[in-house]
């Protein structure tokens, strides 16, 4: 008896070099379908009114706040003072534009990545360090804030959020409820019960959706074929918006109109802020396993922080010495912070289960008690 032949597996055509390259960049450039206020040059595009020019430099120092904290987070890990967090320089005006539309009464949901986005709603920068120190102090956010702690599972503050949203509706208030999500994460079906869920019950809710073209190491148009993901909100019946997300002025104006809409009591609405992930995935990737110089071309002529400053000195708003002045300040309240959370005590291990219920439950209580009893005879022991 003889065996058969197997047939040849047809060959593959290799994929072209830019294969790996997301549809982010090229939807970039597509400026017809997405609403932008300065282009990259920081000249006005003439698409609608511009924020007074107090609002402009608030977010501009905003920005410069988050890029501070990107920048020095980088040296302080290499330190050994600072845990893997993952960076978001070049995304600032994704995270300060929606945030700075919100006030201290609103919800922030964050991912990850959202650190800019919490301090600029109001996370001090001693809590937010103490985070990524994994560090209890950092877990308890400040009682006058509606911050949660970062997400690190991928797409479930939506449905968190969208409760949040209910409760502040069912007691007869006009808070809103942000919660963020990448690209990738718009593939999770937590992402599309949330938004049903607003949807059907017109839930005050602003779905913030930055599509920075990778969701770790697998670009968008190997996860969707959908190009823009704002139109997503078509099936849920909700209006969607997509903006470029390194425009902070732009990015601020669309999301001032939804929260205000949501105020309103009209619902939600799904923002897609269109930006790009120059940095790698966390301080402890290599993004150059998965993605070339060629991916990252011409983003950093987009850079967020640049546009704004550029805008801002061709308007006489800012000069070469306040320039200087607000790079100081943001630098000094940034070593004070640090100075702050290295003041902080070691952690002891009963306060894990802190901060995790208003009043704890009888588990959480039974395992107080086994922990402190444990370290109670290890002293004995010792």
């Amino acid at each position: 008896m003889t065996r058969s032949k197997s047939k040849p597996r047809p060959k593959t055509e290799p994929n072209p070099t830019d294969a790996a390259f997301d549809a982010a960049a090229a939807a970039y450039e597509q400026a017809g379908d997405m609403f932008q206020l300065i282009a990259p040059d920081g000249t006005s595009t003439g698409a609608g009114e511009l924020p007074d020019p107090e609002t402009r430099l608030r977010l501009y120092r905003e920005m410069r706040r988050a890029r501070h904290f990107d920048e020095r987070g980088w040296v302080l890990y290499r330190q050994g003072r600072l845990g893997v967090f993952p960076p978001f320089g070049g995304m600032e005006a994704s995270q300060v534009g929606t945030a700075a539309a919100l006030t201290a009464d609103d919800w922030l949901f964050p991912t990850y990545r959202d650190t800019g986005a919490a301090l600029t709603l109001g996370l001090p920068i001693a809590r937010a360090l103490a985070y990524w120190r994994t560090s209890p102090h950092g877990w308890a956010m400040p009682e006058n804030l509606k911050v949660l702690p970062f997400y690190i599972p991928i797409a479930t503050q939506y449905p968190h959020a969208v409760g949040a949203a209910l409760a502040e509706k069912r007691k007869g208030t006009k808070n809103v409820a942000m919660a963020y999500i990448g690209d990738g994460g718009s593939s999770e079906g937590d992402f599309h019960e949330a938004l049903n869920f607003a949807g059907a019950l017109e839930a005050p809710c602003v779905f913030i959706l930055q599509n920075n073209g990778w969701a770790i190491s697998v670009p968008t148009r190997s996860q969707t074929k959908a190009t823009n993901l704002s139109k997503r909100a078509d099936g849920y019946g909700i209006p969607g918006v997509r903006v470029d997300g390194n425009d902070v002025l732009a990015t601020y104006h669309v999301t001032r109109e939804a929260v205000e809409r949501a105020r309103r009591g009209e619902g939600p609405t799904l923002i897609e802020t269109v930006t790009y992930r120059v940095k790698p995935h966390t301080v402890a990737d290599d993004p150059s396993r998965y993605r070339t110089d060629a991916d990252n071309e011409g983003w950093d002529a987009k850079d967020p922080v640049l546009r704004l400053q550029t805008h801002l000195m061709s308007e006489g708003l800012l000069t070469a010495e306040s320039e200087a002045a607000l790079l100081k300040e943001v630098a000094d309240e940034f070593e004070a912070a640090l100075k702050e959370a290295d003041s902080y005590p070691d952690p002891e291990p009963a306060e894990i289960l802190d901060h995790v219920f208003a009043e704890p439950t009888p588990q959480l209580r039974r395992q107080r008690e086994q922990i402190l009893s444990e370290q109670d005879s290890n002293k004995d022991n010792a």
